[in-house]
């Protein structure tokens, strides 16, 4: 009987084939260059109108899926390894790298931008969010993305990036030199240590936070940024995401404000420093720092959520859903995912009803095995970011993304797993070892549907002793397989629904699994081997000590 172990969902399926396609086409993200279409830079303007956004958000999903099926990660690492190389180019960092002073255009804004995006009081003679404003008093001018005062969108997503290609992989390849893109052609040279060192360090020196365009720092960023230094803690066994901490507690009577009955009454979208400027907007906005916040800080994050809910009415069935006060789909997409992350029941199944009247789901590439939310925009492709974030509720259950973060899975690397899917002709709905029972689950389905009823094999690994493995599959004795070494087979099937047991022999202790889960160490030695990017050659996570891959008894 196949163990109740999560699944990945037709859509799930879907969005990682066609995420798939996008991280591994080839594209040009250098001066010269420009990124495929389907990566979204249209988005959110002007604030999130940039290749990178879409980079960033597609992780969340992934992150979540590879937790989810834990015992199949190649797919996923392979994805974001293409995210995070796209992410050191000269188009992920465009906007720091081309938009110098001030806006030129300042004076021609929308009018819509008053107030709105503006303070009104600044109107004509500010620059919008979006502009970064690179050399402007009294930073100057600064080519290095990551070294640069400001620009914390970029390296703290480029962080949180990072972390979850360590964790998901169980490489540190970012340990290593990394080649960074900067102004007019340089290159700067970075490891993922040093970036998040310097992270803190900026960090504990700005009490109100550092700041993304310069002269605005905003609480929304700061919170994605804190996220990736707690993953990159939890991999690291290091301390650097106290100083998110320190500046949420610092911050919360700064840029929030409640009332005296605890209601939300307005969020900050940013703070100019320079200025000494609060820009308040309405509570709907701390539904995106609430999605950020909910692994760092859950009992905040359910202030911020329940405040923007409650003003939006989301949560009354007597209220209809509107898109008043939220013309753009993101903060949907976001309450969407957060509502089913805090099992608010009445506001998901409401959202979700709105969501599949007008995000537009739709399957579609070959054989419709490619999933994405269009949103009823005409375009050729689904749009990147809004289809990321809503992605996130096709996947997420119940504290999921909190647990992504705060119960990392480190067990997995040594468990029995599976690799060599030919994907995406074979899905993999299913793949979870129970180190318990000594037992792995997995199902796999007919993909893209260009390769039904062929024959293909798939590895098994990390098995304590191949000789005495037992194979079930669809309830029936299973012999075709052959013996690769004495902890890898090589299992031989066709391309069709099926769902394989294999009793491994592979057991956890409870104390071996208590000292996996604590921060895995990171053999600085081996990062020499892969020097080199373009060789292909990766550094493995090596096992705490005391530890191997063997079975754990």
């Amino acid at each position: 009987m196949q163990s109740k172990h999560p699944e990945l969902n037709e859509r799930a399926q879907g969005w990682l084939n066609f995420l798939y396609l996008k991280a591994t086409t080839p594209d040009d993200w250098t001066e010269d260059g420009t990124p495929n279409e389907w990566w979204d830079q249209t988005s959110t303007a002007p604030m999130c109108s940039f290749p990178r956004f879409d980079l960033q958000e597609s992780t969340y999903a992934i992150g979540l899926m590879a937790d989810k099926t834990p015992a199949w990660r190649e797919i996923y690492s392979e994805i974001l390894d293409e995210i995070a190389e796209r992410s050191i180019t000269y188009w992920a960092a465009v906007d720091w790298l081309s938009q110098f002073g001030h806006d030129p255009d300042r004076k021609d804004y929308p009018e819509s931008w008053k107030g709105t995006l503006i303070p009104e009081e600044f109107w004509g003679n500010y620059d919008a969010p979006g502009w970064t404003a690179n050399g402007i008093a009294p930073w100057g001018f600064q080519m290095d993305p990551i070294g640069a005062d400001g620009n914390l969108f970029f390296k703290g997503w480029l962080n949180l990036t990072q972390a979850l290609h360590t964790y998901v992989s169980g490489y540190d390849k970012w340990s290593s030199p990394f080649s960074l893109s900067g102004a007019y052609r340089s290159k700067f040279e970075w490891t993922q240590h040093q970036l998040a060192d310097h992270l803190h360090q900026q960090w504990t020196k700005t009490p109100m936070g550092p700041h993304c365009e310069n002269t605005k720092a905003w609480p929304f960023c700061l919170s994605a940024a804190g996220l990736g230094l707690m993953m990159y803690d939890k991999v690291f066994g290091n301390n650097y995401h106290s100083a998110y901490s320190d500046w949420l507690s610092f911050t919360k009577d700064k840029y929030y404000g409640f009332d005296k009955d605890g209601s939300l009454q307005w969020v900050t979208m940013y703070f100019d420093q320079i200025k000494n400027h609060h820009h308040r907007t309405l509570p709907p906005h701390g539904l995106a720092v609430a999605f950020y916040a909910k692994p760092q800080d859950p009992q905040f994050a359910e202030l911020l959520y329940r405040g923007a809910v409650k003003f939006l009415g989301w949560d009354n069935p007597a209220v209809p859903i509107s898109n008043e006060f939220m013309p753009d789909p993101r903060m949907f997409a976001l309450g969407l995912t957060v509502s089913k992350e805090f099992d608010d029941q009445i506001t998901y199944e409401r959202l979700k009803k709105h969501a599949e009247e007008n995000f537009e789901p739709r399957f579609f590439g070959p054989n419709d095995s490619q999933f994405g939310f269009w949103f009823n925009l005409g375009e050729s492709w689904p749009r990147g970011q809004l289809s990321a974030l809503a992605m996130c509720a096709e996947v997420c259950e119940v504290d999921s993304w909190e647990n992504l973060f705060n119960k990392p899975n480190f067990t997995k690397y040594y468990s029995p797993s599976i690799q060599g899917i030919d994907f995406p002709s074979l899905y993999i709905s299913k793949a979870n070892h129970d180190d318990q029972k000594g037992k792995l689950y997995f199902n796999i389905l007919d993909g893209d549907k260009t390769k039904s009823n062929q024959l293909t094999s798939i590895e098994v690994i990390n098995i304590p002793d191949t000789s005495k493995i037992k194979i079930i599959c669809d309830g029936i004795d299973f012999r075709n397989f052959e013996i690769l070494s004495s902890s890898e087979i090589l299992i031989h099937t066709d391309i069709r629904h099926h769902q394989f047991e294999i009793e491994t022999g592979y057991f956890l202790s409870k104390e071996s699994e208590q000292r996996l889960s604590k921060q895995l160490v990171i053999n600085e030695q081996i990062n020499q081997q892969s020097q080199s990017q373009s060789s292909g050659v990766t550094t493995r996570l090596i096992l705490p000590s005391g530890l191997n891959s063997c079975a754990c008894c």
